[in-house]
């Protein structure tokens, strides 16, 4: 996705410990044009999968599954927590997620009211590196016995093994920004974008 490329290359700062932050436009503050942007790019590249859910993890994912959700017919975003709250339903899917940027562990929670056995279910996160969050709403499904028709990340690093791991395990993955490498010195090299 070009526009967006363009905008992690003016935008984005790679800080050490292989981090790229872009959260000028995408987790700390959200240019809703863009977003929007990306949902269309989203529909485009999965409109032929049946969309009955989008699941996405608190709280980067919410803006982009939003997004999503409104080309897909407006259909329920669901996000996962990291975070155990008074009002979480006691009754949950739960999975252990390592936090790449934040390196810490996270026991991750869906409500079981909210994921059904053979809904089909579109995975929609912001980085896509190590795999570890999207393995974990991956998890989630299959404990509710949901079909995840597809897993999508806004951007990804594909010199980490995220994506080979996911589709490893036979899921379609589908990347708008494809980081080939990023150097101490600030520069983001990516990779031509897939059709």
């Amino acid at each position: 996705m070009k526009k967006l490329i363009e905008r992690i290359k003016k935008d984005g700062k790679v800080y050490p410990g292989d981090i790229l932050k872009i959260d000028n436009f995408l987790n700390h503050q959200v240019d809703v044009k863009l977003m929007d942007e990306i949902g269309e790019e989203f529909y485009r590249l999965f409109k032929d999968k049946e969309v009955d859910k989008i699941l996405t993890i608190e709280s980067s994912g919410i803006a982009i599954a939003s997004s999503a959700s409104r080309c897909f017919g407006y259909v329920p975003v669901v996000y996962a927590k990291k975070t155990v709250a008074a009002n979480m339903a006691k009754d949950a899917y739960e999975c252990e997620e390592h936090s790449y940027t934040r390196n810490i562990e996270y026991t991750v929670q869906v409500a079981k009211q909210f994921l059904s056995e053979n809904e089909k279910v579109l995975i929609l996160d912001d980085f896509l590196a190590n795999g570890e969050a999207m393995r974990a709403l991956i998890n989630i499904c299959e404990q509710a016995k949901a079909k995840v028709v597809g897993c999508g990340a806004v951007v990804g690093k594909i010199y980490q093994p995220g994506e080979k791991l996911i589709k490893s395990l036979g899921y379609d993955v589908k990347i708008l920004a494809r980081v080939k490498s990023m150097s101490d010195d600030g520069q983001i090299e990516f990779e031509e974008e897939e059709e």
